[in-house]
């Protein structure tokens, strides 16, 4: 949340690109706007080139001139730093900025984020630009936050990094006999003698293709370089604005589940969290959810702001269909049930050309408040306007934790076996997908993260545990916690070595077991195993596990196969609370199943029960509980309310009893009677 004295309402708008358009345009455009209910415009995102056409000049009068504009129009400002793209004249006279590809090939200028993260020319000019913006700007009161860069990412394996990655290992290792310890060096004769000899893990050098590396341990260590290289540009720019101007709010863009930036390490150097959400065709509103949930968990609950998400269309996917009416509604809201305090888009007025002429705006081409995708966004702005600031501040009351980790994901990504199939990110989707179907509110946690307010903690695949890691865990159990890992658990330690002295290393006291061995299934093969009456299939990898001192649930075994038998389920009791640990991947209907179970013995209720495709989600202030009922379904549902409410975008009318909601429609409640969970 931006957390300003100037934000006392929704912030609803985005992007405008003024540089783009002549300059007579300008006025009708913010007269459409301001009718749609636009009240914040984030500029001067990809207007580098148009303020600095030579290394010495900076010139503002343009940015000006949209700034007063948008000040008449009663408009506040995310001022963006612009340094997103690099500038021709730079890449010519200074082509040590440029990226080089993972296959070795130096980039040449085009694209955009084509900018080495450890050029000191880059970081220079980057910096300056961030300065200067600041200066002069500083005293406009209608800023009310900056935005550095845009959509940090990518990767470079140039003589910058090489160079810069050396510095890393050196101040995280300190000594080579260190590192060569570390990296398990003694493997395949890889041993370093001198710092010299080290270079990026690419197809030059360690890796097969962009996934199958030979050395595990270096490619995990260049992944938390590039992260950490890319978050000193930002902190560059972010400490440059905030020299000059200390009490603004800054942000940086992040894009959900990204698999090239730490944004848990990211989320420590943010003012607040701000994330761009474009939903592929195939997603489901669990999927959605899912990626809010973990903006959220950033900063341990903390409202986020929605920054970029398409009014009507993306131009990138194979198959770019518009946005069905009311969806653009429905998701704008799903967004604020899960934290978001703003209701951004990109982009306010469609390109002319370029990749991002298909994409959608609140203005397309035809320049007119006359299209579908205006009406239903003025439509939304009127709306927004209407409920004003109720709901800001507001944090999800959630008894649940989920443990989503970048190194992981990582780790395994680029392990040498044991499954091609198995995908960190959909192993975890399978817990948090039953559990928000269910209405079960969920926050998405670090292992650095306070884990003393919830019942239940979930750690699908847990296939690292770092160092002290584990401890958290057994205090959050001995002290009455529910625990929930998973096959393929306690494997490594934080370097990728494996732990010794028995699987799940740390986490082996806490669960009562050990796992003697793994056995992969190829793609079409399953085994099976019964829970509560019921069949399920055992799939991907099939831990072989031996019991001490869990006790294995329902009878749960594997029925084929030479491990027939073995435990699936097991169930530990540690100090005040229990451990649970799945031995395999299963159906979506088995999680269903099996995590309601956990809830219901831990006295975890979900918001309440709706109809399938009808999802509930919670914020609770100092104004009350919300309850926002979000109808993903193309058919009307009734809904029972379990207690008395003011329906709050009907001007609080008291609702009660069973209430219908429309297809792909929206209704956010305020309980004022019996409402608890």
């Amino acid at each position: 949340m931006i957390e300003s004295e100037k934000v006392r309402h929704i912030l609803y708008g985005g992007d405008y690109n003024p540089e783009q358009w002549p300059e007579e345009s300008w006025s009708e455009d913010m007269r459409l706007l301001k009718k749609a209910g636009v009240n914040i415009v984030t500029l001067n995102v990809f207007s580098w080139a148009s303020i600095q056409p030579d290394e010495n000049t900076y010139d503002f009068d343009r940015l000006d001139r949209i700034m007063e504009l948008v000040q008449e129009n009663g408009m506040a400002v995310c001022m963006a730093t612009g340094t997103g793209a690099h500038l021709a004249w730079m890449a010519r006279k200074y082509p040590e900025i440029l990226r080089t590809e993972f296959g070795g090939q130096r980039r040449k200028f085009g694209g955009r984020h084509n900018s080495c993260p450890n050029s000191p020319i880059y970081r220079t000019f980057a910096k300056r630009l961030a300065e200067k913006l600041a200066q002069h700007y500083q005293d406009r009161d209608n800023i009310v936050s900056w935005h550095i860069s845009n959509e940090f990412g990518g990767e470079c394996y140039c003589e910058n990094c090489e160079r810069a990655f050396r510095q890393w290992l050196k101040r995280r290792y300190g000594t080579l006999d260190e590192l060569n310890r570390r990296w398990y060096t003694s493997f395949w004769g890889h041993t370093f003698y001198d710092w010299e000899e080290i270079v990026p893990p690419d197809t030059r050098s360690e890796h097969i293709d962009d996934k199958r590396t030979m050395f595990q341990g270096i490619t995990l260590d260049y992944k938390r370089f590039l992260s950490d290289s890319m978050l000193e540009a930002f902190r560059l720019e972010y400490e440059a604005v905030k020299a000059v101007i200390p009490d603004t709010r800054i942000t940086t863009n992040l894009m959900g589940f990204y698999p090239g930036l730490d944004y848990q390490k990211w989320a420590d150097h943010m003012d607040f969290v701000s994330v761009d959400s474009y939903p592929a065709n195939e997603d489901t509103y669990a999927d959605i959810a899912m990626a809010h949930d973990l903006m959220r968990g950033l900063k341990q609950g903390k409202p986020f702001a929605l920054m970029e998400q398409t009014p009507s269309v993306t131009n990138w996917l194979p198959y770019n269909a518009l946005k069905r009416p009311g969806i653009m509604r429905l998701w704008s809201h799903e967004a604020m049930a899960h934290g978001a305090d703003t209701v951004m888009f990109f982009q306010m007025k469609r390109s002319l050309g370029g990749c991002e002429k298909h994409h959608g705006a609140f203005i397309d081409h035809v320049g007119t408040g006359q299209t579908r995708v205006y009406r239903e966004a003025a439509a939304l702005g009127a709306e927004l306007s209407a409920l004003g600031g109720q709901t800001l501040g507001a944090r999800t009351p959630a008894k649940i934790g989920m443990l989503f980790d970048w190194d992981n994901w990582w780790a395994l990504t680029h392990s040498a076996g044991p499954s091609c199939e198995l995908d960190y990110v959909q192993e975890w989707k399978r817990c948090y997908r039953a559990l928000r179907e269910m209405n079960y509110e969920v926050d998405i946690v670090s292992s650095r993260d306070d884990f003393s307010g919830y019942r239940i903690l979930l750690a699908p695949v847990w296939y690292m545990v770092k160092e002290q890691d584990d401890e958290a865990v057994r205090r959050f159990v001995a002290e009455g916690g529910a625990f929930v890992t998973g096959f393929f658990s306690g494997i490594v330690q934080e370097n990728d070595l494996a732990v010794t002295g028995g699987y799940p290393g740390k986490l082996r006291d806490i669960l009562g077991i050990w796992v003697e061995e793994c056995d992969a299934l190829s793609h079409d093969a399953e085994n099976s195993f019964v829970y509560q009456g019921v069949r399920y299939p055992a799939r991907i990898l099939c831990d072989l596990l031996h019991t001490e001192g869990a006790v294995q649930m329902d009878d749960s075994g594997y029925e084929t196969d030479f491990y027939r038998g073995y435990p699936v389920l097991t169930k530990n009791s540690y100090g005040k609370g229990i451990a649970y640990y799945m031995a395999t991947s299963s159906s979506d209907d088995f999680y269903r199943k099996f995590l309601e179970d956990i809830c219901q013995e831990a006295g975890v209720q979900p918001v309440f029960r709706t109809p399938s495709g009808v999802e509930a989600a919670s914020r609770v202030n100092q104004n009350g509980i919300f309850i926002w009922l979000l109808n993903h379904t193309e058919e009307p549902q009734e809904v029972c309310l379990p207690w008395e409410g003011l329906d709050v975008l009907a001007g609080s009318t008291p609702v009660n009893g069973t209430i219908t909601i429309l297809p792909r429609d929206v209704r956010i409640l305020l309980c004022s009677a019996g409402c608890s969970f």
